[in-house]
């Protein structure tokens, strides 16, 4: 058996959901502010690593994922299966001597870039499709290998040769094997099973470091896979029926979830990185930033504020580092203004909604009137320091006294004006609060996004 090219139909689905795959493919890749020296880029590759055999041994990181889940296939269905995985290209930088030999460098600087050492990734891809009856009992195993390579790239500079980039893969091999089950009872319900083996003979010796079985290794391994006929089951939200089922599937380093559209049950996604049922990227996303622990909103700010020098050496790690670099730069204001944020659900309210702006501000408060009558916010009060404090007061913010959040000793000793006073369910009170001389203010106050302050942390002052 070999690796095969899918029919269009399953091409089509498959491109469906390898919008989100490439998420899982590449996220951690490089982070802000993608620079190789940065600290965060020295230790890369945390999601679905499988390394070598050798060195899985001497190290707490596997070299195999093996996924299970539940599929109800209609008689002759066929199963698409692809394996993804990024493949450590280690790239060397050597500069041109003046007796035309070259010599490894750590730096070789060019009017726009910095070109460093770097580990890129190669996108690598398994596939097979197989009749589901083939896959019962001991179903099927697939062998692959990728060979070593050597590729030279000459680096010029204004028609200049300055050196060269020297990039090694080193031979890698694994096994995918796939199986089904059928499962006991009223349904026609199977256990897929699906494993993916790193089998490299690479030999980690005693000083190996992680540094080193990387070229080895299987990066952001996952897997996507393909029912033509018949469907998946969520493994997060099955139905009752089928909950013992499930239970009883074992996945080890991955997690499979449905994949593509809602309302479609034919594709499924099995992740190192847990997801939810039909996981999407964000319509707002102007495009990769890789760095996902960060907000899309912040890392395009931080990024296009970058010092020259630094967006010289962000270009030189890597080419994908080098593209976060040109879209944080030529972002146009209101692709940026997207990424502020979007409302994805609204709920209907009473009164007649007036535009303001892009804004539809209902005639209703900001709080739920009919949540509980017996509790105003635009009217409640509150004791500090024996006189009332409600909404329109003027206090200066005291956070010091608790020092629960470090962003608070900035508010220290601001004056504030209450925007109302709120009691919880457990009986606490709470002020919210907006700023004085907050440029941002009105914005807080018609979205109802205040800080919240505890009225020992506040002092009264006269009223306005």
């Amino acid at each position: 058996m070999t690796t095969v090219a899918f029919s269009p139909g399953t091409e089509a689905r498959f491109a469906v959901a390898r919008h989100v795959a490439d998420a899982v493919l590449f996220e951690g890749y490089v982070l802000y502010p993608y620079r190789a020296s940065a600290a965060k880029n020295r230790l890369r590759w945390q999601f679905g690593v499988l390394v070598p055999p050798s060195w899985s041994a001497a190290a707490e990181e596997h070299d195999f994922q093996h996924t299970e889940c539940l599929m109800e296939p209609r008689t002759g269905a066929e199963l698409a299966v692809e394996v993804r995985f990024l493949r450590a290209q280690r790239r060397t930088v050597e500069e041109l001597r003046a007796d035309g030999t070259y010599a490894p460098t750590d730096e070789l600087r060019l009017a726009d870039r910095v070109l460093v050492p770097w580990d890129e990734g190669v996108e690598e891809r398994v596939t097979l499709a197989v009749p589901v009856a083939e896959l019962r009992g001991d179903g099927v195993a697939l062998p692959f290998t990728r060979p070593a390579a050597d590729e030279v790239e000459q680096v010029t500079d204004d028609g200049r040769v300055l050196g060269r980039l020297v990039r090694r893969r080193e031979e890698i091999s694994g096994t995918v094997r796939i199986s089904a089950a059928e499962i006991d009872g009223p349904y026609r319900v199977e256990r897929l099973s699906v494993t993916v083996e790193n089998t490299s003979t690479w030999t980690a010796e005693r000083d190996t470091d992680r540094h080193a079985a990387l070229p080895y290794s299987l990066v952001a391994a996952h897997t996507l896979l393909r029912l033509d006929g018949g469907s998946f089951l969520s493994m997060t939200d099955p139905p009752e029926w089928a909950k013992g089922a499930v239970a009883a599937c074992r996945n080890l380093h991955t997690w499979p979830v449905l994949a593509g559209e809602p309302g479609r049950d034919d594709l499924m996604l099995s992740s190192p990185i847990i997801l939810e049922d039909h996981p999407a990227i964000a319509p707002e996303s102007p495009g990769a930033l890789y760095d996902a622990t960060e907000i899309d909103e912040i890392l395009a700010l931080r990024t296009a504020a970058l010092t020259d020098e630094e967006k010289r050496e962000a270009r030189g790690t890597d080419a994908r580092a080098a593209a976060v670099i040109e879209l944080a730069d030529t972002m146009p204001p209101e692709v940026l203004e997207r990424l502020h944020g979007a409302v994805r659900s609204l709920q209907s309210v009473t009164g007649s909604p007036k535009p303001a702006g892009n804004i539809l501000e209902p005639e209703t408060p900001w709080w739920d009137p009919g949540g509980d009558t017996g509790v105003d916010p635009d009217n409640d009060h509150v004791l500090v320091d024996g006189r009332a404090v409600r909404a329109g007061s003027r206090v200066v913010l005291r956070p010091r006294l608790r020092r629960t959040d470090a962003q608070d000793l900035f508010l220290d000793g601001r004056s504030a004006l209450v925007e109302a006073v709120l009691h919880d369910v457990d009986g606490g009170v709470h002020i919210a609060v907006t700023v004085e001389d907050d440029p941002g203010a009105d914005i807080r106050r018609e979205q109802g996004r205040f800080l919240y302050f505890q009225p020992d942390e506040v002092e009264a002052l006269e009223d306005m």
